[in-house]
């Protein structure tokens, strides 16, 4: 039996191995996004507006991508999906080549969108794929374990793209605006230049992860019997309304978490803080994350004692609570404050998730896809900052932050109930 076992688990371990590589770029790649803001806000000459639509790319594409990506998978299996997301990922990558050469920000945009359909197929693949890979009981373990690593990506990305795509000295606007014709070019020419190598490095690794996979025999695992026939119509889950309020929390938690770590540079150079130039303050990026790491791991512990329910409201109310004060405080306490959101939030997306599936019974599958359309959020929050802080200034856009927190302590408290009505249509 022991043999059996070790077969077994070698078997699975190189696959596990690759996802988990995966995991760990994708992540990699999305949180370069908030380094790439401020980068591309200069070097294409953008308002604050024009560069979130970064972001907007971004998540948009998980959003467009998202339930075709899983109709896709389904009919050609986990090795293909992976596959092409993978190819698909490095072509993103690629463009961003031609786009530095052009310096034209929809080429850029269209890149990132590329980019991200690819992590898209790759998300919508890998977390069932894991739970498939090895013993059932132990598919909790190698998610959390897959989430850890996904989140050592995240919390690396932003002080290893400062260190690429910032100066270590800030160039001042009046420095920027003193330059000849000839010389701005030049400027703006080297900094787009600049994600040259990095994504070209990028588009490279994820193509030879896509090689190695050909070459590699991934067992193609086939989902049994799932009682297909009690699948519901997409429409059918109009009739639970804490799972649309549900999908509403998920879209104002991805809206605020992406919204907040999208602006922590610029607003670093709001405050005007002596000596913190751009490359520095994404540490507070990368504290941010860190945070969502480690509250992560404790969260474990901490959902083992408390109702889901009462620590999403302790956590709205903490989110909401540090981005008050760092609303009207200054220095670096402020953005001190703006990091420690990522330990609020950091258990918000298992507990809205559970919360809103929560007595779906056969409707659990459609549920559970259009919850993922929530992601949205993280296309639509970043521009409705970006536009506020044009229009006034960069601390008055973390109001929608708290717009956002307000909803998800309101989710917490009466939108994930279930009434009797809808406990009846699952019985029925």
């Amino acid at each position: 039996m022991s043999k059996s076992k070790s077969i077994t688990t070698s078997k699975y371990l190189v696959p596990l191995i690759i996802i988990m590589l995966l995991m760990f770029f994708w992540n990699l790649s999305r949180n370069i996004n908030d380094v790439l803001i401020p980068h591309l806000k200069r070097a294409c000459e953008l308002t604050d507006f024009e560069s979130s639509l970064v972001q907007s790319a971004f998540f948009g594409a998980y959003f467009i991508v998202a339930l075709p990506a899983g109709w896709y998978i389904q009919k050609k299996g986990y090795r293909t999906g992976i596959i092409t997301g993978l190819i698909v990922a490095a072509l993103g990558a690629f463009l961003f080549f031609p786009a530095a050469e052009t310096r034209i920000y929809s080429f850029f945009l269209a890149a990132l969108f590329i980019m991200a359909a690819g992590f898209a197929i790759l998300e919508v693949t890998a977390s069932p794929y894991i739970t498939k890979l090895g013993d059932p009981d132990g598919a909790s373990s190698r998610l959390s374990l897959s989430a850890a690593i996904g989140s050592l990506g995240a919390t690396i990305a932003p002080f290893l793209a400062a260190k690429l795509l910032l100066h270590e000295v800030d160039i001042e606007q009046t420095t920027i605006d003193s330059f000849s014709s000839a010389e701005l070019q030049t400027f703006l020419t080297g900094e787009a230049d600049l994600v040259k190598a990095p994504y070209l490095i990028l588009g490279g690794i994820l193509a030879l992860i896509a090689i190695v996979v050909l070459f590699v025999n991934l067992p193609e695992i086939k989902d049994g019997d799932d009682n297909s026939s009690e699948k519901k119509p997409l429409k059918d889950i109009l009739k639970f309304k804490h799972t649309l309020y549900g999908v509403g929390a998920e879209f104002f938690y991805v809206g605020a978490e992406v919204g907040i770590v999208s602006f922590i540079i610029r607003y670093a150079k709001w405050l005007d803080i002596p000596d913190l130039t751009e490359q520095n303050s994404a540490i507070f990026i990368t504290i941010f994350m860190a945070l969502v790491l480690l509250g992560r791991l404790v969260g474990v512990y901490i959902l083992n004692i408390f109702k889901p329910a009462r620590v999403l409201a302790f956590c709205s109310i903490g989110a909401f609570a540090m981005v008050s004060i760092a609303m009207t405080s200054s220095g670096y306490f402020s953005l001190g404050c703006l990091a420690s959101v990522g330990l609020f939030t950091s258990i918000v997306y298992p507990i809205i998730f559970s919360l809103s599936m929560k007595d779906l019974g056969g409707y659990t599958k459609t549920g559970s896809s259009v919850f993922l359309l929530g992601i949205v959020g993280g296309a639509i929050v970043p521009p409705l900052m970006g536009y506020i802080s044009d229009v006034y200034n960069i601390r008055y856009s973390f109001i929608i932050p708290l717009i956002c927190y307000v909803y998800l302590l309101f989710f917490a408290i009466a939108g994930h109930k279930v009434n009797i009505k809808e406990r009846s249509e699952v019985s029925n």
